[in-house]
């Protein structure tokens, strides 16, 4: 590899081509980290930190330990800081404890049949049933944790917008998925998870390193706030959908694969939908529809 990128060098246009996407990724990131008051000195010394990170794994497989001098040329990073940086723990990102239990029971209950109805849509569940063989909220969060409280579960999913408890006293699951409607901390997860998943996939096409993997989406202007509604009311019902028929099969297939000789891979499918003013400052000017 040549020597990073210095202010001022001469940039090929393809690479070129790739800074202005990545300006256009930048915006909407910055307007985020704006809001939440995280300044430019803290995302500067976090970019450093996960230059280094990613140069000594992509490294990591070479028969000789990289030098603290070939990371710093790699990545632009002084070779003391990586020194550093190297000596220093890594801080791995936790999964919220709300995130991985939760996503277990809300899992089990959108893909196991006896908690779903006839039209494949979870079922409204009583909170405990007084028959061994009647699914209820109770025995759903039990079959993924005996250790955690049935009520603990539910109080903090009403407290998210996760579940609802109507007035027949029946539990509801609110989203088509764990997804809260408050709760940061877990919104923050899947903000990093799932929009990390989008870039890795759009980068695999970039770098045309093997056959494209899929990777669409459908972009309209000009467009009335009622005609908004009515395309936002049909892509969440279709991806809804396909979610739902996904993850069921991602279920049976984890299941079979279990004790197999080839576990190393994983996938990732996701869907969006955004509405917002056309032409705003700081938003996508080009023409395309």
């Amino acid at each position: 590899m040549g020597e990073p990128l210095q202010e001022g060098d001469f940039v090929p246009s393809a690479l070129h081509s790739l800074l202005l996407a990545l300006r256009r990724l930048l915006h909407p990131l910055i307007k985020l980290l704006l809001r939440y008051q995280v300044s430019y000195p803290f995302v500067s010394r976090l970019l450093k930190e996960v230059y280094v990170e990613v140069a000594l794994a992509d490294l990591s497989g070479e028969v000789d330990r990289p030098t603290d001098s070939r990371i710093s040329l790699l990545t632009g990073v002084h070779r003391k800081e990586v020194r550093r940086l190297r000596s220093e723990p890594p801080d791995p990102a936790q999964v919220p404890e709300a995130v991985g239990l939760g996503s277990q029971v809300s899992t089990r209950w959108l893909t196991s049949p006896e908690y779903l109805d006839e039209a494949g849509h979870p079922k409204p569940l009583p909170r405990v049933s007084s028959r061994h063989d009647e699914p209820s909220f109770d025995r759903l969060v039990a079959s993924v944790s005996k250790d955690i409280r049935s009520r603990s579960v539910l109080d903090e999913w009403l407290r998210l917008g996760v579940a609802s408890v109507g007035p027949d006293g029946l539990v509801r699951l609110r989203v088509e998925g764990f997804v809260p409607e408050k709760g940061f901390e877990e919104k923050a997860f899947y903000f990093g998870r799932n929009l990390g998943e989008h870039i890795n996939s759009a980068a695999h096409n970039l770098r045309g390193e093997g056959p494209p993997l899929f990777e669409r989406a459908v972009y309209y202007k000009g467009l009335s706030e009622a005609s908004v509604t009515e395309l936002e009311e049909l892509a969440s019902r279709l991806s809804t959908e396909v979610l739902q028929q996904v993850n069921r099969k991602a279920v049976a297939c984890k299941e079979r694969d279990a004790g197999g000789d080839d576990q190393r891979f994983r996938v990732a499918l996701g869907s969006f939908f955004f509405r917002g003013l056309w032409g705003q400052p700081g938003e996508p000017t080009d023409d395309e529809d």
